[in-house]
């Protein structure tokens, strides 16, 4: 949990670092208040960051001691992660601060009298973003499909091996009677996820888990590596040992007296929808496969028209866009050999000067990291057409992450020799396949839909069809 909020700041960023500079002068020009008397800096606080996911809430409780000293803690609220301590707290001349070590995290701001809060930034490794810390606690948000006990079906906390050093856990949801039963394996996105794949206060996986086990599939859904219950190093693995994990998880299932072993299917999301036919193209004996918002195109590809997309959502120009690329083309050749991630920062530093080191760190980082270097490279077609069991693709047509315009027609061209195969673009829905008016990434937080009842609807009928035979 110690790097969660660290891996939302920047995950998005990977896409992004151009819009990153725009954000830190942003925040920048911001944090110029009138200064003013302001009030006790002990208390409750909240806030939210701009990040690509929405608006990530920030819940700050502080205190003083005898001595006068101020102490606290600060908790993702949207993402249910622990508080983390506070330490440097400072309140004096009308300015605030504190920082939190564990997630590498600062805030730095002055009372606002018109605003009522601490305006300033707040600066992680992946950027400096603008936040205004207001009095009082984070009104809860609606999420009204996220599933509420007492539920129609068993609930196990299950635990197994994967690979050296990776023990994963999560929770299988069976129907009522002895089975066995069809199952499905759910396979989160990229980006450290639990097994709800929990983001901005939205559980989907929780909810798919749910409505499919309400209809007589069993549901297995799993920590990622170092994540909730989960070891292993989640850093060090790559595409290819995330697909070892489901490789394992779909072996464990047929150990089991209660799931039929000829009837376990896999649903990944994103990322997952890439490792789902990657497991499916080596195992024969897996009855299906749903990909949602999953790639059809390298991860280059991806990325590339990714940036592009959320770019030109947030207003860029197509001459921006542009150029945001060509500095990420810059970025990935100075540092595709590079050896250490402080000579990656060297030569990303002296092929692209403009951008702020905090950038230029992260670009280093992320370069450095096995994951970057395998998913850039990943071609998902040989296992596209390798796979024989059917398959279900969905793509939202506001889907800026993994645009449907460039990846549908490769999964399309891909499956053409599978006698059952869909694939279909839904109208109106984004990346987490929400009804959404735009479909950026800043709505995902604000839509109160964790997913499209369309699309759940479909989904599910697609797969007890299949998984019935």
């Amino acid at each position: 949990m110690v790097r969660k909020l660290t891996v939302w700041i920047a995950a998005m960023t990977v896409a992004l670092l151009m819009m990153a500079v725009v954000l830190q002068s942003a925040a920048h020009a911001q944090v110029t208040p009138p200064p003013a008397q302001p009030p006790p800096a002990t208390g409750s606080w909240y806030g939210a960051l701009p990040i690509q996911a929405g608006l990530l809430r920030l819940q700050v409780e502080l205190s003083a001691g005898a001595d006068g000293v101020l102490a606290g803690a600060l908790a993702s609220v949207d993402q249910g992660a622990a508080a983390f301590p506070l330490v440097d707290v400072k309140a004096a001349d009308g300015g605030f601060g504190f920082a939190v070590p564990r997630i590498q995290g600062r805030f730095e701001g002055r009372w606002d009298t018109t605003a009522g809060g601490w305006r300033g930034t707040w600066t992680q490794p992946g950027g400096t973003f603008p936040i205004l810390l207001k009095p009082g606690h984070a009104p809860p948000r609606l999420r009204p499909q996220t599933p509420k006990p007492p539920f129609p079906y068993r609930s196990e906390e299950v635990a197994f091996d994967s690979a050296p050093g990776v023990r994963l856990a999560g929770t299988l949801t069976l129907p009522p009677g002895k089975g066995p039963f069809p199952a499905a394996v759910l396979i989160t996105g990229s980006g450290q996820q639990d097994r709800d794949e929990t983001i901005v206060g939205h559980k989907p996986f929780l909810l798919i888990a749910d409505t499919l086990t309400r209809r007589g599939i069993a549901v297995l859904r799993l920590d990622d590596r170092g994540a909730g219950g989960s070891t292993g190093d989640f850093a060090a693995s790559t595409t290819a040992d995330f697909a070892v994990d489901i490789t394992r998880a779909v072996a464990f299932l047929r150990t089991r007296p209660d799931i039929d072993p000829g009837k376990i299917g896999l649903i990944g999301h994103s990322e997952g929808g890439a490792i789902g036919p990657l497991v499916a193209a080596n195992d024969r004996k897996i009855a299906f496969v749903v990909m949602l918002a999953g790639p059809g195109v390298t991860g280059a590809e991806t990325i590339r028209s990714q940036r592009r997309a959320l770019m030109l959502s947030a207003g860029a120009s197509e001459a921006q866009a542009a150029d945001a690329e060509a500095v990420s083309v810059r970025i990935r050749a100075v540092a595709a050999d590079a050896k250490t991630v402080a000579e990656a920062i060297e030569r990303i530093h002296t092929a692209a000067p403009e951008l702020p080191m905090p950038q230029v760190r992260l670009a280093a980082a992320q370069t450095m990291s096995p994951w970057t270097r395998f998913f850039l490279a990943y071609d998902p077609q040989p296992a596209l057409q390798e796979m024989r069991c059917p398959v279900l693709a969905l793509n939202g047509s506001k889907d800026q992450q993994v645009v449907p315009s460039v990846n549908l027609p490769p999964i399309r061209a891909a499956l053409r020799s599978n006698a059952d195969a869909t694939v279909i673009e839904l109208p109106g829905l984004n990346h987490l396949f929400q009804d959404a008016p735009t479909g950026s990434p800043d709505e995902y937080a604000d839509i109160d839909e964790t997913l499209s009842p369309a699309m759940l609807t479909l989904m599910a009928d697609w797969v007890v069809k299949h998984a019935e035979r």
